[in-house]
């Protein structure tokens, strides 16, 4: 089954990362502390049926997983709280205006705002044990070329649960300057 995927363009590749240029986009966030459970089971929820229209929403890809952190100068990194926050985008058919309004008010119809990344894709599960890998890797890469990160780091995953791990498709995306 293939699922909707942001449109992006390839400005550039460099080694261990390339960078692109995505568009706007919505989608339906939820956060919470990280002592709280189902993040994913409310916004699959939301978009099965629980909202205002009882409208089922065509799932997209990636689910993605911002990183709560402090923004400061020079940047910094720290977790704000334990927070967790998991999006999910809508289908490009949406707007703020016609997007189905989530019935749960943890769900949140958020405009995410396009610009150039920089992404490392990564196979293999997506743990935090990988995903701070290639977090590592991609920040690293970053530095030795003089390009600075300006926004938090974000867990891009494509696949679900039953794909095998060396076919799972991942990515590490953060906003850059």
């Amino acid at each position: 089954m293939a699922y909707e995927e942001p449109q992006y363009e390839t400005v550039a590749v460099a080694k261990g990362y390339e960078l692109r240029r995505y568009g706007d986009r919505l989608a339906a966030q939820v956060q919470q502390s990280s002592n709280e459970d189902g993040a994913f089971g409310k916004l699959f929820r939301y978009i099965s049926g629980a909202n205002r229209s009882s409208a089922r929403i065509n799932m997209t890809v990636p689910v993605a997983q911002p990183e709560r952190i402090a923004m400061t100068v020079p940047v910094a990194q720290s977790i704000d709280d334990g927070a967790a926050t998991m999006q999910f985008f809508l289908p490009s058919t949406y707007t703020i205006e016609t997007a189905p309004m989530p019935t749960d008010p943890n769900v949140r119809i958020v405009q995410v705002f396009g610009g150039l990344y920089a992404v490392r894709g990564y196979s293999g599960r997506a743990n935090r044990r990988n995903y701070e890998f290639a977090k590592a890797e991609l920040l690293e890469r970053l530095s030795e070329d003089g390009i600075h990160p300006t926004s938090a780091p974000i867990r891009a995953t494509y696949n679900g649960p039953f794909t095998p791990p060396f076919l799972r498709r991942n990515e590490v995306m953060v906003r850059v300057d």
